[in-house]
């Protein structure tokens, strides 16, 4: 049965968006942060924007992203972001492996959640940006 399936909490992970430089360019970016002790294995984010903007349904392109191994207390780039989907949800659906058992977590930044007004400081990174645990 399925509810004798054990899955395992996610603790310690957490998904950033931060806007940094890049080449004289402003961007936005999103981050995985390991906050763990131990490194985390086989690492696959896929992200994927829905919601409405203007009375129309929009639901953007699934990315996958494969990261492989992400060392314990750091943190990864994993994609750019464009500002024009804030409007958005954005989900960040993450799935890992620690000692051969998976993991995995949806990461939700909720429409008009991505501004400045919503920043707080980033762990290991040294900057502010916004988060979810």
């Amino acid at each position: 049965m399925i509810k004798d399936i054990h899955r395992p909490e996610v603790t310690d992970i957490a998904m950033a968006v931060v806007r940094e430089e890049n080449e004289g360019e402003i961007g936005w970016y999103v981050y995985l942060l390991n906050l763990k002790d131990v490194a985390i294995e086989g690492v696959l984010v896929s992200s994927v924007g829905y919601g409405e903007i203007e009375g129309e349904n929009i639901r953007t392109s699934t990315l996958r992203h494969f990261l492989d191994v992400v060392a314990p207390q750091s943190f990864v780039k994993v994609e750019p972001i464009m500002e024009n989907v804030f409007s958005l949800s954005n989900e960040y659906w993450l799935s890992f492996y620690i000692d051969n058992l998976m993991y995995d977590k949806k990461f939700i930044f909720l429409p008009e959640t991505i501004h400045e007004e919503n920043f707080t400081p980033i762990p290991l990174m040294g900057i502010k940006g916004v988060m979810i645990r």
